[in-house]
């Protein structure tokens, strides 16, 4: 090839990379770890956005009562989080990743245990050895076992142990502990012939997810709320199940379960046309949590499809 090909070559690729660079782009960084840390990094400007529960957002970051109704919270945490915080909630998703109690059922069943009052008579008229395992979150959370263990007037009197997210239901199927925090939404606790006890007393305040984003984000890339709202109301508590046991126990990978879903739903595809450009960089994080590292990719995807950020 002659010098002077090569180097009109050369200059093409590097206009083509220049352009290409130059265009904001969707970028992500999932499993960030718990609550405090994405919101921190969202309010530093370090992420755009993220999927946040409204009872997370009511009582772990704001310091709130708990509010039964769901309408209710995601009002009062909408309207605060953008007067205090300039974040915007943007429409729920559908499901409801309430914090539960779990065990074996056949121990549920031959103890008779079907509420978390169930629970706690149990231990305090039989002085029962009970192992917990609770992730890091829920042991200092005042909507996690501190608050629970007051609002019900029990203490578990075994050990309890601090567990990653992802070893709690294999130890509970497997005897290692009889009783584990856990998220309703879990395809595990099927699977694993787990049982939800019930919050009879109605401490858990609704756990419904939804976008959390910078308003100046929103600001800076008109259309941007129209794209991540795509998801509003389609994923039930049902369908959250799914997917994450598809993660969990398939060893499906996330993005690949975020993309059959928005396929499926008609939301990515072949056939969609971007609808909007992306004025700045949107940086789309996650917990370390399943659900939230299906939810991040499925924004990603959005972002990737239906604006000119492309392909990560």
């Amino acid at each position: 090839m002659k010098a002077k090909s090569r180097l009109i070559i050369l200059a093409v690729v590097v206009a083509v990379l220049v352009v290409f660079l130059a265009v904001p782009r969707a970028e992500h960084r999932l499993n960030l770890g718990g609550t405090m840390i994405c919101f921190n990094a969202l309010r530093a400007g370090d992420l755009d956005v993220y999927v946040e529960y409204t009872g997370t957002g009511l009582v772990n970051i704001l310091d709130r009562e708990m509010i039964a109704d769901p309408d209710e919270a995601y009002q009062y945490v909408r309207e605060v989080f953008e007067e205090e915080y300039g974040l915007i909630w943007l429409d729920p998703i559908g499901f409801n990743n309430s914090y539960t109690l779990t065990m074996r059922r056949g121990d549920a069943e031959e103890h008779g245990i079907e509420t978390i009052s169930d629970l706690a008579d149990y231990i305090d008229e039989h002085n029962a050895e009970f192992h917990a395992g609770f992730d890091a979150e829920f042991i200092e959370r005042s909507d996690g076992y501190p608050g629970l263990s007051e609002h019900y007037d029990f203490e578990i009197p075994g050990r309890v142990r601090q567990m990653d997210p992802g070893l709690m239901y294999r130890a509970a199927r497997d005897g290692d502990v009889d009783v584990i925090n856990a998220f309703t939404t879990d395809g595990r606790i099927p699977a694993y012939d787990l049982v939800v006890l019930e919050d009879d007393r109605n401490f858990f305040p609704p756990y419904f997810a939804a976008p959390l984003v910078r308003r100046d984000t929103l600001e800076q890339n008109p259309g941007l709320e129209q794209v991540l709202n795509m998801l509003a109301g389609r994923i039930s508590d049902e369908m959250m199940q799914e997917l994450n046991y598809r993660v969990d126990e398939d060893n499906e990978p996330a993005r690949d379960v975020a993309a059959d879903f928005l396929t499926g739903e008609g939301l990515i595809g072949p056939e969609v046309e971007p609808s909007m450009e992306l004025e700045t960089p949107v940086v789309v994080g996650s917990k370390h949590f399943t659900e939230q590292e299906i939810l991040g990719n499925m924004l990603i995807l959005l972002l990737e499809a239906h604006t000119n950020g492309g392909g990560i």
